[in-house]
């Protein structure tokens, strides 16, 4: 029997042997920590603190009212320095709270330890995810709860950890397997006590062996558990082309995974389930991984959020040559930074560090009607179409062909002979298509 995936996508250069064999090491912050307010999909939370306050490390420091949203966390115990507009990894000026590390990492111990969480109901173990203010970590950034708590007609037979990290470079989800599996598969064990008789579904790409074999051995004792080897692809990540992989079905447009009876979570989630449920710890920090071929020592790190990007570069060695462009995130997805002085944030996955000859970036040229786009988008969109459309200025056209429904994997603009920015007008669309919604 073949190997699970998805219709159409492309094969990258890994390029995870810059990383994959580097064990997490754990980063103490040194300057000061800026938390912007808004580091999820959402409203943006709103500052509990003000200047001059002491906070404590696990203290929550940003909150909002709501429904989509989760609350933030100071990392460290210090002073708040200041509560003032910052420069986000996004490139907007964010709403965020300084704060002064004084180096002690005094806690406050604002959540408790359910280390017996079977007796605890769904709705229990859900306050407790809010609370903790966990969301998806592999850089959508959904608050996990609701993830977590679709309407009560949707029928879920499937729960998927999302383990693929089809993303070139970024090693973070594999070290956590090695490294942590037994926690992973505890934290999957709370998610199926709120589905009980559900499936669980570890998804690892077959260029992960190890991480599969550990991921096995943890989970050997669970009958409603199993591993599934996944076709080393890209976009095998991606939660549509992830559930067909696993489960064969298809989610029409417009549809969320629970229509077809899934939830899928990232395996960096899941363990941060397990320990704000077992362990009574909010979300304060996260993986990441520090790689591309400008940088000296490509490293894994767990790195406390606020923490400046400067400081994660410097903590890898620096570079070993100027970058003509560092990632937040991996090469397919990520996203360009402007300015090294920004914080990590819940969803900064890797910072990729990327020499002249890796980020060339060639002059467009006339589409030559190839259909190489065509071919490899794992959506079966148009996009050459969709770039025609936006360069026009016609969105409704865009919208009606389903252009909204692009996950801006980057696969057309890969394999795009004339090196049309096919991605980034798509992007554009989608956000102009969303600035005209809001406005009607």
């Amino acid at each position: 029997m073949g190997l699970l995936t998805f219709k159409k996508g492309i094969h990258p250069n890994g390029r995870k042997d810059l990383s994959m064999n580097k064990a997490i090491q754990n980063l103490l912050p040194k300057g000061n920590l800026v938390f912007p307010m808004q580091q999820h999909i959402g409203a943006p939370c709103d500052p509990l603190v003000k200047k001059g306050d002491r906070v404590l490390m696990g203290q929550k420091i940003g909150e909002s009212k709501a429904f989509v949203s989760a609350p933030i966390y100071s990392s460290v115990s210090g002073t708040v320095l200041d509560v003032a507009t910052r420069l986000h990894s996004n490139g907007a000026m964010v709403m965020s709270i300084i704060v002064e590390n004084d180096n002690i990492y005094e806690e406050a111990l604002t959540m408790t330890p359910h280390i017996d969480y079977e007796k605890l109901s769904k709705n229990e173990l859900l306050a407790i995810i809010k609370e903790a203010g966990i969301v998806g970590m592999g850089g959508a950034g959904f608050p996990t709860h609701i993830k977590l708590n679709p309407p009560a007609d949707k029928v879920i037979d499937s729960i998927i950890v999302n383990a693929a990290e089809c993303e070139p470079y970024l090693t973070c989800d594999y070290r956590m397997m090695l490294e942590k599996p037994n926690e992973i598969v505890e934290g999957l064990k709370i998610i199926l006590q709120m589905y009980p008789g559900v499936k669980g579904y570890i998804g690892v790409e077959d260029n992960k062996p190890e991480a599969i074999e550990v991921m096995k051995k943890a989970s050997e004792n669970l009958t409603n558990v199993e591993v599934t080897p996944l076709t080393t692809k890209y976009p095998q990540g991606a939660e549509k082309q992830l559930i067909y992989s696993i489960t064969g079905r298809e989610l029409s447009s417009g549809k969320l995974p629970a229509d077809v009876g899934c939830i899928v979570q990232n395996v960096d989630s899941v363990f941060e389930i397990y320990n704000a449920v077992v362990n009574g710890n909010p979300l304060t920090e996260r993986v990441l991984t520090v790689t591309g071929e400008a940088i000296k020592q490509p490293l894994n790190l767990r790195v406390k959020f606020g923490t400046s990007i400067s400081e994660i570069i410097d903590a890898a060695g620096g570079f070993k040559e100027d970058p003509i462009k560092v990632l937040s995130g991996g090469p397919m997805m990520g996203m360009a930074l402007s300015s090294l002085d920004v914080p990590v944030i819940k969803g900064t996955s890797g910072i990729l560090c990327l020499t002249k000859q890796q980020a060339k970036l060639e002059e467009e040229s006339s589409c030559i009607r190839c259909g190489k786009c065509m071919s490899v988008c794992p959506m079966f969109l148009n996009p050459t179409k969709l770039n025609s459309l936006v360069l026009r200025g016609n969105y409704d056209e865009f919208e009606k062909i389903h252009g909204m429904d692009c996950i801006e994997c980057a696969c057309c603009s890969y394999v795009c002979p004339a090196k049309r920015h096919l991605t980034q007008t798509c992007r554009e669309g989608k956000r102009t298509v969303n600035i005209n919604r809001r406005k009607k």
